[in-house]
């Protein structure tokens, strides 16, 4: 039988702070826990105000959260006092529902005791149900009331899910019931959450995540060669060293799952472990994710307050984790780092034409392959963590956005049919104004051989000229602008090589779009 529990307080004063002005989203995550624990939220009576409670007058501007048909509901908004008045009607109904068994446990938010709940709180001390929550005053005069109150911490530190946790943990600990945390972006992801925290690594995701730190840096960079901007060079140095720290925080908050606690413990490995560069802050993040989310649902598990549970996790597991990247990982990944950047320099040593030629060929395989992300993005970003350029980037824009840019442009020009000409016409935009949406050319080469074929041999020529030329650059960044992000003295290069890609995989796939379609008798 499914344990039934009422939700009923206020943003409160440091609570409006820590989440607490976004009371949707703070029932929601506890929606999610008492989901996985099997508990069921009943009842909600929230004050909602618009400020901090703290020196709060009653003419501010509130409004009052409740639960109808299992939907979080907010009613208008009215002064403070009017509110109150509200919520005290919805305490009688309470204080009627606990007192006829109908709620089994009590979550409390920077409550009011004395005043707006007291009849509900009165009742639950008379019931003996459980009580769970935050917030200093609120809960000790709970206490003083009788209710018997089996987790309380303050809100210092804490966020909408860990409380969540916390409070679902004690209830399900109260009542023997089985509780594994969902630590997850929603509760969609419960099913992952639920499994192996080693699940949620994500290399793919980090990378893509990180990207803007990378774009910063590069953008800096070309800006620091007009005259006059030359001071932005150190900008430039200065990203460089934060970088390893960037994907550290990103790392640990998709790993832990555990958002503002998570980054906390990534930038703390990630400033310890920068000597590793980007690969040293990958590593030392995911690192910090995985202890954070043991030592937080090991807290939870045993009752330690919220605030507690969150310092012990972002500062323990950072410290952990950093300690391992500063001793161990920072030198064997700078290590490998630099052989990875050694190993391209000498292909484009030895022959930068076959170089080029090598890699334009096999970049559309591995972006449809999804291999790409995986493993030549995090290449890509190592190149461009030690100049600001990259070889694999120039063939990324050149072999796969404008390729794409061209199948696109030809489909919108001369379309096999007039519908193509509306699909494709987004995606030529994208790929000029953003430097990415390369599947906008998937329906075009997979329908057609001839486009495929044009594609590779577009791509083929054109990365074969970056080599041959010397060009080094950035992808995801509007391709009108990737020219002067090349390295210097290459714009023209760089723009030529962007151009004979478009062109030829425009003019293949026009001729495609006009031979005539065969059909089978």
């Amino acid at each position: 039988m499914s344990k039934h529990i009422a939700v009923i307080g206020s943003s409160g004063g440091n609570l409006y702070n820590q989440g607490g002005s976004d009371p949707k989203a703070m029932m929601k995550e506890i929606f999610t826990q008492a989901d996985s624990a099997g508990i069921e939220v009943s009842f909600i009576q929230f004050i909602g105000a618009e400020a901090t409670m703290d020196n709060i007058s009653m003419d501010t501007k509130a409004r009052l959260y409740t639960l109808e048909g299992g939907q979080v509901v907010c009613g208008e908004a009215a002064a403070l006092k009017e509110i109150n008045q509200q919520a005290a009607a919805l305490d009688e109904q309470l204080a009627k529902l606990i007192d006829e068994g109908a709620i089994d446990g009590l979550v409390l938010m920077s409550s009011d005791p004395k005043r707006v709940n007291s009849k509900a709180v009165a009742a639950a001390a008379r019931k003996k149900i459980p009580a769970v929550g935050t917030g200093g005053t609120s809960i000790a005069n709970t206490q003083a009331a009788g209710v018997r109150v089996v987790s309380a911490s303050g809100t210092t530190g804490t966020t909408n899910r860990t409380r969540a946790v916390a409070f679902v943990s004690a209830l399900a600990k109260e009542w023997g019931l089985k509780y594994m945390p969902v630590i997850g972006s929603s509760a969609a992801g419960s099913a992952q959450a639920q499994g192996s925290v080693f699940k949620r690594i994500n290399f793919r995701g980090i990378m893509m995540a990180s990207m803007p730190g990378f774009i910063a840096m590069a953008l800096c960079l070309a800006l620091s060669k007009i005259p006059g901007l030359g001071g932005l060079e150190d900008v430039f140095n200065t990203l460089i060293g934060i970088l390893p720290v960037i994907l550290a925080a990103i790392a640990a908050k998709q790993v832990s799952g555990l958002d503002e606690v998570g980054i906390v413990a990534g930038v703390i490995a990630g400033i310890m472990s920068v000597d590793g560069g980007i690969l040293g802050g990958l590593i030392a993040g995911i690192l910090a994710g995985i202890p954070a989310y043991y030592i937080i649902t090991f807290c939870f598990k045993h009752k330690v307050p919220g605030t507690t549970a969150n310092i012990a996790a972002g500062g323990l597991a950072g410290l952990i984790a950093g300690f391992a990247g500063m001793y161990a990982i920072a030198p064997v990944a700078l290590w490998f780092g630099n052989l990875v950047k050694t190993i391209i320099e000498a292909c484009l040593t030895f022959s930068p034409l076959l170089a080029g030629a090598v890699a334009g060929l096999l970049i559309w395989p591995a972006i449809i392959g999804g291999v790409y992300r995986a493993a030549i993005l995090p290449i890509v970003l190592l190149e461009m963590e030690s100049t600001g350029f990259s070889f694999l980037g120039a063939v990324d824009m050149t072999g796969l956005v404008m390729v794409s840019a061209g199948i696109t442009l030809a489909n919108v020009l001369f379309p096999r049919q007039k519908s193509d000409a509306a699909v494709a016409l987004p995606g030529f935009l994208i790929n000029l104004g953003f430097g990415t949406f390369v599947e906008a050319s998937y329906p075009f080469m997979f329908s057609n051989k001839l486009v495929f074929g044009g594609a590779i041999l577009a791509s083929t020529v054109a990365s074969a000229l970056v080599g041959l030329l010397g060009v080094r650059g950035t992808a995801y960044v509007p391709s009108v602008m990737a020219p002067f992000l090349a390295n210097e003295g290459h714009t023209l290069q760089f723009a030529l090589c962007m151009l004979v890609a478009m062109a030829l995989a425009f003019v293949i796939t026009v001729v495609a779009n006009r031979l005539p379609v065969k059909t089978k008798e």
